[in-house]
């Protein structure tokens, strides 16, 4: 029996704190000497629903079941975009429902493709709003409130089930709560040692604290259009950007074990962290080569650089771009649409398909050719020392076909409703669909081809701007919380 008292409550709640964030950015608004009337009727709006929310629910059990974790999940990501697109259309900084939908939902996917092309004319409260959302979308909007939930006598173990990403889930304490406080402050660490890095380096503070957001939360919305490169020319600021967006990517329980608690040991002996790092550092191995050998007059250095940033951020999903790679060797293109395949760690603000799964996925492989010469032999799979149950196996398999289906599915759709006929791009194919599907599921932001990190995605229909949206929330949420309100079992008491 679903609780449909609870799950108003708890979406009453966390209304609130939306409303919250976006009286900060109306802050901004009046610090930068701007209007507020983009900010003040979503407030208002989102402090309304979240009383009738709250009201409704008032006295409701707090015993929250599975099916209720699953739709606070699912619901609340898609009102918070509802709500969150506001301050977009009532400024007139998006032309449509469509777009201002779109850039809200990879706001909070922290996916950072976006339809605006001038962003540098933005007002400041705006750009802080943008950032906000993938910031708070990065941690994860449940688990960014889980620490407070009890406040509200709400159980939470059932929402860090359904939202938490990856097969494997660590926690370091007993209570789900003291865990999202403890990560909650890793990712506070990150996001004011990356403010004051990029301060250091020579970068204003406005566009510190808007980068830092963008890189701790992997999600790539930038305050300028053009590439890093060519607005800042600063190689610091480059690799500050690239440390922190590979810091980002790494699991932060491993994070809390490795810096905080100084088990170094915990951060050495990680499979997934080890698959993460070679993939990292192969991929930038591959790619430097690749530029120099095409071009010898290329400066090493900045082949490295331009290299180790590109791939650490599509790997992380981040998105920033300090380089046009599009205009890369066409033989690198397999390297950047694997890495954005691959993602980075479980339990980072990545999104992808994770290396834990990779990991797994290869031990699978290995056992495999090795049963196939000892039939006999029992050979279970081990990540970390620990064996991966049969029912950790089959929810892989189960991913996987829904990932790479979901994938195929939305390419397809795009290739054929993508791009309606204009002057702007004409020639759209099946590479690019596949690039706008790709990215939108694995939460990269840039695509390939047209769509990569210099233009927008602006010309894309309405239909394929909701399609993208779709493509971003299940992937965000790892297509089992969504996928599962589409069956009949779900609905059934």
């Amino acid at each position: 029996m679903i609780n449909w008292r609870l799950i108003l409550k708890v979406i009453g709640g966390l209304l609130f704190i939306e409303a919250g964030l976006m009286f900060l950015c109306q802050c901004v608004s009046w610090f930068y000497g701007e209007g507020v009337m983009e900010f003040t009727p979503p407030i208002i709006t989102a402090l309304l629903l979240g009383s009738i929310g709250f009201y409704a629910g008032k006295g409701s059990s707090s015993n929250m079941s599975r099916k209720d974790g699953y739709l606070v999940v699912s619901s609340v990501w898609i009102i918070f975009t509802i709500i969150g697109m506001l301050p977009f259309l009532i400024s007139g900084v998006t032309p449509d429902v469509a777009s201002a939908f779109f850039e809200t939902m990879s706001g909070f996917t922290s996916t950072g493709a976006t339809i605006l092309d001038e962003i540098d004319n933005l007002p400041k409260g705006i750009l802080f709003w943008r950032s906000l959302t993938q910031w708070v979308g990065g941690i994860g909007i449940i688990f960014f409130t889980i620490a407070i939930l009890p406040a509200f006598g709400i159980g939470e173990v059932k929402l860090f089930a359904a939202e938490s990403t990856g097969p494997l889930h660590d926690k370091v304490h007993p209570r789900i709560s003291v865990t999202a406080r403890w990560i909650g402050s890793v990712y506070v660490m990150l996001t004011i040692l990356c403010i004051l890095s990029l301060a250091i380096c020579g970068m204003g503070w406005f566009d510190a604290v808007n980068y830092s957001f963008a890189t701790t939360a992997t999600g790539g919305y930038a305050t300028h259009s053009a590439l890093i490169h060519d607005v800042y020319n600063s190689p610091a600021i480059e690799y500050v950007l690239t440390i922190f967006m590979l810091f980002s990517g790494i699991n932060y329980t491993l994070i809390y074990y490795t810096i905080l608690k100084g088990r170094i040991r915990s951060f050495l002996g990680d499979a997934e962290a080890r698959a993460y790092l070679f993939i990292v550092f192969a991929a930038t191995f591959i790619c430097t080569t690749t530029l120099v050998f095409y071009n010898p007059d290329h400066d090493v250095e900045k082949a490295f650089r331009e290299s180790f940033f590109t791939v650490v951020s599509m790997q992380t999903t981040t998105g920033l771009a300090s380089c046009d790679y599009t205009l890369w060797p066409v033989q690198l293109m397999p390297i950047i649409l694997f890495v954005m395949f691959a993602g980075a760690c479980s339990g980072s603000t990545s999104g992808g398909f994770k290396c834990i799964r990779l990991s797994i996925i290869y031990r699978i492989l290995k056992n495999e050719f090795t049963h196939i010469l000892h039939p006999r032999a029992i050979m279970p799979v081990r990540i970390n020392g620990a064996v991966i149950q049969p029912s950790i196996t089959q929810t892989l398999i189960g991913f996987i076909t829904l990932f790479v289906g979901s994938l195929f599915v939305g390419a397809f759709i795009l290739a054929l409703f993508g791009v309606a006929p204009n002057d702007v791009h004409p020639d759209f194919d099946y590479y690019e669909a596949f690039g706008l599907a790709m990215s939108s599921i694995s939460n990269v932001g840039p695509g390939m081809g047209y769509y990569g990190p210099v233009h927008s995605w602006a010309i894309l229909t309405p239909f394929a701007k909701m399609m993208c949206s779709f493509l971003m929330l299940i992937g965000r949420l790892e297509i089992f919380p969504i996928m599962i309100l589409f069956t009949r079992s779900f609905w059934r008491k």
